[in-house]
Order: structure tokens, then C-alpha cells, then sequence
């Protein structure tokens, strides 16, 4: 949202002055964080699965797509680390409501 909306802009000419593919996957994951924090904040189940998409897609993109962001290995390791961390969190939920 900071790139979208100019705060921060840097000598490059901000957000209109990037390629359409950019802007594209910027607007994309910014609507897509957006919705998936508000179904996290409500406790809803949909809320993980939007979040899970879009760490899965933000892993795509930079992997199969580096002209877009680039290839940034930090970020990859990030993304696969916090789904890695819900996926036990998750396990370890399910293990005590069986008791």
C-alpha cells in the first residue's frame, strides 16, 4: 500500500512509473493481504486459506517469475518458514482438541 499510494516515493517515479507487471502483482497482493488480515483478525477459517494462497503465490512469483520482483531467496525462505510454522502450530492445535 506504501507503493501504491506514493509514500516513500523514490527517484524512480514511484508506482506509475513501473512496468504494468508490477503494478499488477503490487495491487494484486496488497488487496489480497488486505482481505486475508481481515478474515485472520475475525477469526475466520477462510482467513488462513487467503493467506496460504497468498503465500504460496508470493513463492511463485518469485520463483517463476523473478522479472516482476526479482529473485530474492530471503523472501522465499520467509514465506516457506511461516507456512512451515503454521503447519505445526496447526498440527500441535489439532492434537490438543483430541484430548
Amino acid at each position: 500500500w506504501v507503493a501504491i499510494c506514493g509514500f516513500f516515493a523514490d527517484a524512480d517515479g514511484g508506482f506509475q512509473a513501473q512496468q504494468l507487471t508490477w503494478q499488477i502483482a503490487t495491487v494484486f497482493f496488497a488487496i489480497i493481504d488486505l482481505v486475508a488480515a481481515v478474515g485472520l483478525w475475525l477469526a475466520a477459517p477462510w482467513g488462513i486459506v487467503i493467506w496460504l494462497a497468498s503465500a504460496v503465490t508470493m513463492i511463485a512469483v518469485h520463483t517463476f517469475l523473478p522479472q516482476i520482483y526479482g529473485f530474492k531467496p530471503f523472501v522465499l525462505a520467509a514465506e516457506a518458514i511461516l507456512i512451515c510454522c503454521y503447519g505445526y502450530i496447526a498440527f500441535k492445535a489439532s492434537r490438543e482438541q483430541r484430548r
